[in-house]
């Protein structure tokens, strides 16, 4: 018995280029005689209907005959089709108030969600992600971003030769460009800034990983979170034109108790019991790139109190822009209030009167927030994340959706990662119908 795999078009934004499996791994996916692969057309993506026709895909705008559909961004809800199997980014587990209704159509019509997001090995580590790539083009678009204010403020450096990272055709393309532009700050300096340009990295997951292997394309110099306040006082001639300096959970928090010490483990569990401490770092900092998961239950990294008090016209505080790649709407980064998009990437956050202005000029930080990033490298993105889910493809061909859920055999990768099937939240996503019922008022 045959099984077909659809994949449909993105169409969220013209950004959206990307494609959850690409023609070279479908190749190989396509000798499997049980599967069959649809692909709907598409004028943007970043690879060729040509490209999958030569793989051994059909091209078809309807995808009405597929039992397993692959997407990328959310599908809307119009589209979302009585029990078939459905695999995403949903943006739901937080209970995401604008993604409820789509959550509660899949509940509706009997169809399967398995969220991308959720596919984790057994030390609930993700399996599949695009967040590496979130982190070399964050990084690029912050580089741009502090050039630019840089300019502003007065200054102007060979970092103005940056490009926003889709601007490039390849990442390899822009790693060179970088490596140029770090000869030329050895050589010239920065601008007749004397002081080193200090990079802070909140987290030391796989965004951070992408913003470093960009860091390391130029001249930068690695020093501990001990170090930073000493180094902060020294010369660009030093140090280096560049400083990059990596914080951890036990640098943003302090036990609220004095007898008590930092535990991880009980930070994640009983986050109530701490409090937030990174904000003694910011004077220190030209840069902060936040790549923390958060929720609300965790302590901010910058709060807009601390803004208000450090910025205004008799104010000059170091820190210049703030590259919050993990996005969250007045989230850990509480000045980010909105998600541009890629082509105008920051705005400038005004403590006093609470407001943003695109662009770089103003009293306030400059807030790079664009909130899907990994669309900027669309070909290096898509063929990370086609490398690990077409391992996965059989198996989800060789299940049986119609079973109830505890008789869906499915590798328990896969299978900690069904949020809803035949109707029901599945046993670990219970919890959402809170948030269901809320938002049905």
């Amino acid at each position: 018995m045959s099984v077909t795999i659809g994949i449909r078009r993105e169409d969220k934004n013209k950004w959206e280029r990307r494609v959850p499996l690409v023609p070279a791994d479908l190749i190989e996916l396509v000798r499997n005689p049980h599967l069959n692969f649809t692909i709907q057309p598409s004028p943007i993506r970043v690879f060729t209907e040509d490209e999958y026709r030569q793989a051994g895909v059909t091209i078809d705008e309807s995808l009405d005959a597929a039992d397993i559909v692959l997407a990328v961004k959310e599908i809307p809800i119009g589209m979302l089709k009585e029990k078939k199997v459905y695999l995403f980014f949903s943006h739901t587990v937080k209970g995401q108030d604008y993604n409820m209704p789509m959550l509660q159509h899949l509940l509706d019509v009997g169809a399967t969600l398995i969220d991308y997001e959720r596919i984790a090995d057994e030390q609930n580590r993700r399996l599949i992600f695009f967040s590496i790539h979130a982190g070399y083009a964050g990084m690029i678009e912050t580089l741009v971003c502090l050039a630019q204010r840089m300019k502003f403020n007065g200054i102007e450096t060979p970092l103005l030769e940056l490009k926003h990272a889709y601007e490039y055709g390849s990442l390899i393309e822009a790693k060179n460009h970088l490596i140029q532009i770090g000869e030329r700050l050895v050589a010239e300096g920065i601008g007749g800034h004397g002081a080193p340009i200090i990079i802070g990295l909140a987290g030391y997951g796989n965004v951070a990983r992408g913003c470093q292997e960009i860091l390391e394309c130029l001249p930068v110099t690695e020093i501990s979170v001990n170090d930073l306040e000493g180094t902060a006082a020294k010369t660009a001639a030093e140090v280096g034109p560049l400083v990059k300096v990596i914080f951890k959970e036990e640098d943003m928090v302090e036990p609220r108790s004095r007898d008590a010490q930092f535990v991880l483990q009980d930070y994640y569990q009983r986050p109530a019991n701490y409090r937030g401490v990174f904000e003694k770092f910011l004077p220190h900092l030209d840069v902060l790139m936040n790549t923390i998961y958060w929720e609300d239950k965790y302590p901010r990294l910058v709060t807009k109190k601390w803004a208000n008090a450090h910025y205004g016209p008799d104010k000059n505080p170091r820190l210049k822009v703030i590259g919050d790649i993990s996005c969250d709407i007045e989230g850990s980064i509480e000045l980010t209030l909105k998600a541009p998009m890629p082509d105008l990437p920051c705005f400038v956050y005004d403590p006093h009167t609470g407001k943003v202005t695109d662009g770089v000029e103003g009293v306030g930080p400059v807030i790079m927030a664009v909130d899907n990033l990994p669309c900027e490298l669309p070909r290096e993105s898509s063929e990370h994340f086609s490398a690990i889910l077409s391992g996965m493809v059989s198996a989800l061909g060789q299940a049986d959706f119609s079973s109830g859920f505890e008789g869906l055999h499915l590798p328990p990768h896969l299978k900690k990662a069904v949020i809803t099937h035949r109707g029901e939240l599945t046993p670990n996503y219970r919890y959402l119908r809170d948030a269901l019922d809320k938002a049905r008022g």
